[in-house]
């Protein structure tokens, strides 16, 4: 009996019996892996940052403005006559004392015009006389009905032409006398000589742009600097008094800080407070006096004024606990469940790496003191208390 053929060799219903068991067994994995549940994502910790409450304290804070140096006496020295510079007595930079001749304009024309007015009061004198002989003369010869009162009258009004011609012959005298001094030029206040912008020889004249020189009294000097309207309210704000007058006295002293940035061994006092503001700087003058007695500071120097302020139970923050967003300055204080709250500050001034603030915190807020770069509103972080950074002094 012959046996049926089979459609499929033997070898491959083995090679398909293998796939089956390959895509069964794929098809468990897959299974397996869908019914599984997804693993657990573990929550990072909060992280640890430094916190400390804020204390108040009584600090110092300074301000500078930049400031410009003044004798209390300027003076350019100009001649009152023209003429030829014979002599001069000083060199650039020299110190001389009030009186001290500085300057000689040759005199000759002007003792010539001197002898000349004198000449001319001694002729209006002679001639005042020869009117006295005169009345004198007529005088009787008019009482005895001599000859006519007319030539009397004559007389008397020729005399008093020769009054009048010596009063002016008296004033061109004082003119030529002042003249002549003028050729003598002095030092009206002691100081210091500047540059000497006319060597002898020169022409000089009352009538020339630049001056002969600049003389400064800087036994003392004036520093001025300005305030902006905004530095001016709080600096009335600042001091006690009612008035700017008062103020002025209870008003501490300031430093000057010198090109260098060196300060002044002196402090000085601030005495004036201009009138109104400067409409186009809008800005106010004040004035400082510091005595000068080694005469280190001259005019033209310049350099800062500082202003101290005392802040007495002061709320300092350090600066390294705030942050500044759209013009304003943050920090963020501990709130419920260790989760922080982004508050705003005032900010009144600044004492070294601390500012010193108005209002937005209060005593006894816990304040995060670093790592606020990387915080929001409601980051809940696990507090670590720091040494006290804001202590009270």
């Amino acid at each position: 009996m012959t046996t049926p053929s089979l459609p499929y060799s033997f070898n491959t219903v083995k090679k398909i019996n293998s796939v089956i068991s390959i895509a069964l067994a794929l098809l468990s994995v897959f299974l397996y892996s869908c019914s599984s549940s997804p693993a657990a994502v573990t929550a990072p910790p909060p992280p640890t940052l430094p916190v400390a409450a804020i204390h108040t304290a009584s600090v110092t804070t300074f301000q500078e403005y930049p400031a410009s140096i003044e004798g209390t006496v300027n003076v350019e020295i100009r001649p009152q006559v023209s003429g030829s510079l014979d002599k001069v007595f000083v060199d650039e930079g020299a110190l001389v004392s009030a009186g001290q001749p500085i300057f000689k304009i040759n005199d000759q024309p002007y003792r010539a015009a001197l002898n000349n007015a004198l000449a001319s009061l001694h002729a209006a004198e002679a001639a005042q006389g020869n009117a006295q002989l005169e009345i004198d003369k007529l005088t009787p010869l008019v009482e005895n009905k001599v000859v006519s009162d007319y030539q009397l009258k004559t007389a008397k009004a020729t005399y008093q032409i020769a009054k009048a011609n010596i009063e002016s012959a008296k004033a061109n005298v004082s003119t030529a006398q002042i003249n002549l001094g003028y050729t003598l030029i002095k030092a009206p206040v002691s100081g210091y000589i500047g540059r000497l912008l006319k060597k002898q020889g020169s022409l000089v004249s009352p009538q020339d742009v630049e001056a002969l020189t600049q003389l400064s009294d800087v036994h003392d000097v004036h520093v001025y600097f300005s305030l902006g309207e905004k530095d001016f309210v709080s600096f009335k704000e600042q001091y006690a008094g009612e008035t700017l007058k008062d103020k002025l006295k209870h008003l501490p002293s300031v430093a000057l800080l010198l090109a260098d940035n060196s300060e002044y061994a002196v402090k000085g006092k601030i005495d004036m407070i201009d009138g109104q503001f400067d409409k186009n700087t809008g800005a106010i003058t004040v004035r400082a006096s510091f005595p000068n007695a080694q005469g280190l500071l001259r005019s033209g120097n310049t350099g800062k004024i500082r202003l101290s302020l005392v802040h007495n139970d002061a709320l300092i923050v350090p600066e390294s606990a705030t942050i500044e967003m759209q013009d304003k300055v943050f920090v963020f204080a501990l709130a419920d469940s260790n989760k922080v709250k982004k508050l705003p500050i005032t900010i009144v001034g600044k004492n070294g790496t601390d500012y010193i603030v108005k209002d937005g915190v209060k005593v006894g807020d816990q304040i995060v003191l670093s790592g606020v770069d990387h915080l929001q509103e409601g980051t809940k972080i696990a507090p670590q208390k720091a040494a006290d950074k804001v202590a009270k002094n």
